[in-house]
């Protein structure tokens, strides 16, 4: 942050990420600033755009703090393989193991995960009243680690991973276990069999997005009773989530989540309370 004693403080901020085109973040954090006087600038970092391979991260960061940055946002595919880059943790990203917050501050890089909160503030909203004893993720990247964590500290009893690659899974499992237990998660290469016995899916792959086309599982498997909640938000409507509702699943997709999670980092770039309401606008509008 830049002090002037003329002029009203000024943020810099980016997200880094691949293939990150369609974020809205900047109008978010502009708009949002704007409103309470502040002055903010964000950049979309995008190694895809770019051309940049992804072992140039820390060199973005380093370069990010050599030029003044409040911080930074971090996305797919770096929300874990930022953090050996870090010169600290808070203890919820140190948790959960994964950050998508990045403060610098006092000459430090602090990790901070606000994808968790943010991500079960919107599922209480958007699924109030709904079962959670037994509940389907498919995805174990690094919004898969930062949603299974917030789905076991809101309670739910028993959490059954898949991804495409089962080490991915098992290293989730183990990240959990730590701190829930073993016995409230586990890893399933079935997922046809495990929606049978559960209450929801969580979808937290890429698999849907734009330019990530697909079905993350087969329509088949999910039934009315079932709900789902799927992180991706562009497009805001994916064929999972469209057919889902066709057959009267219950269902949330990432637009709340991404709001809440960008309020949260709002918070902690600035200092000051965010409106969430007249952020969430802002997404509507701009989307």
């Amino acid at each position: 942050m830049n002090n002037d004693p003329q002029r009203p403080p000024l943020y810099l901020l980016a997200l880094l990420g691949q293939g990150i085109q369609g974020s809205l973040s900047p109008q978010l954090y502009e708009q949002e600033a704007r409103r309470q006087g502040l002055r903010c600038a964000y950049q979309l970092l995008d190694f895809t755009q770019r051309g940049w391979a992804d072992d140039r991260l820390p060199e973005v960061l380093d370069s990010l703090a050599l030029l003044g940055f409040t911080g930074c946002n971090i996305t797919h595919p770096f929300k874990q393989q930022v953090i050996p880059w870090l010169d600290e943790l808070s203890p919820q990203a140190s948790a959960i193991g994964a950050v998508n917050t990045v403060l610098f501050q006092n000459g430090k890089r602090i990790g901070h995960n606000t994808d968790c909160d943010g991500f079960i503030t919107h599922f209480s909203q958007g699924l109030a009243g709904e079962n959670i004893h037994r509940v389907v993720q498919v995805g174990a990247g690094g919004a898969g680690y930062a949603v299974a964590y917030g789905l076991l500290a809101h309670g739910v009893d028993h959490l059954m991973l898949y991804d495409r690659d089962p080490a991915r899974s098992h290293n989730l499992q183990q990240q959990l276990a730590r701190h829930f237990g073993e016995q409230r998660i586990s890893v399933t290469e079935n997922v046809a069999g495990a929606l049978a016995d559960s209450d929801g899916l969580v979808q937290a792959t890429p698999i849907g997005m734009t330019g990530h086309p697909g079905m993350p599982v087969d329509i088949d498997w999910l039934q009315p009773r079932h709900w789902l909640a799927d992180v991706i938000y562009v497009p805001r409507e994916t064929e999972l989530v469209k057919k889902a509702r066709a057959k009267g699943c219950r269902a949330i997709v990432g637009d709340g989540m991404v709001v809440h999670q960008a309020a949260l980092a709002f918070q902690l770039y600035t200092g000051h309370a965010p409106d969430t309401a007249s952020m969430s606008q802002v997404f509507q509008q701009a989307g």
